[in-house]
């Protein structure tokens, strides 16, 4: 079995076709998925296919691209992440990929994620691009790390370096893992996955985008996550059952959710 640590199925395009959606994780041995918030407008139904799918978890957050959104408080946060179906805090983190000029207000938002999964004690997830030395410095400083007081998380769609990575383990982070891994163009990327150890890695679609091989360039969803963990098994050159069963226990564990 395995399990997409990240999709956004809330979204127009998957929402539409739930139930072939649905139909193709059970055809592709995907036994759950987690929906993850990027804003507060939009969550309710990110928490509704939850509540109506038991193999379905959400989160609750705001990204770090939204700019012309509500802003959560950490309170606010806290209070949404009370619902049992609400497995963690996010997706958070930087961007300074997409948005130019002042963006200390993106570095506050991340703050407050941090401290609401503090409070929560439920697990961020972090969203990182061309940001990476500022989003560690920041997991740092705010006490991200277990033994910090926090309950620390995943770094989602993980595309920098191995230092980083091991930067973020050292935190008690778990390194996930999308399509991208499997693109011819991401050998840098590769050899990451291929350092990172089974016991600290997660899978993930990132859905509807970055459809791995051989689906890239269509429109992705949860039923594809396989395809990740063949790659990565091909990659450590190990049994794929191997990896289908350690990130299906990773994430149980990070989430603290019960098996079915």
């Amino acid at each position: 079995m395995y399990i997409d640590s990240h999709c956004h199925i809330n979204f127009p395009e998957l929402a539409a076709r739930m139930p072939e959606v649905l139909a193709k994780m059970a055809e592709n041995k995907v036994s759950h998925a987690l929906c993850v918030s990027v804003d507060l407008p939009d969550f309710p139904q990110v928490l509704a296919l939850a509540e109506q799918y038991p193999h379905i978890y959400a989160s609750v957050g705001v990204h770090p691209d939204y700019e012309d959104t509500p802003e959560p408080t950490a309170l606010q946060l806290v209070e949404l992440a009370k619902h049992p179906r609400i497995v963690a805090i996010g997706e958070t983190g930087l961007d300074y990929y997409r948005l130019e000029g002042d963006l200390e207000w993106q570095r506050e938002r991340f703050r407050t994620h941090i401290r609401a999964s503090r409070i929560a004690k439920k697990p961020l997830i972090i969203h990182t691009r061309s940001a990476s030395s500022d989003t560690i410095r920041i997991l740092q400083e705010e006490g991200a790390a277990p033994n910090k007081g926090g309950v620390a998380g995943v770094m989602h769609c993980f595309t920098e370096s191995l230092e980083v990575a091991q930067a973020a383990m050292e935190m008690g982070f778990y390194i996930s893992f999308s399509g991208i891994v499997t693109f011819k163009s991401a050998k840098e990327l590769q050899a990451v996955a291929k350092a990172v150890p089974l016991e600290r890695m997660l899978i993930e679609t990132d859905s509807p985008y970055l459809a791995p091989v051989p689906y890239r360039g269509k429109m992705n969803e949860p039923g594809f996550v396989p395809h990740v963990a063949e790659f990565i098994a091909t990659l450590k050159d190990v049994p794929l059952r191997e990896v289908a069963q350690q990130t299906t226990d990773n994430f149980f564990k990070l989430f603290n959710v019960p098996r079915d």
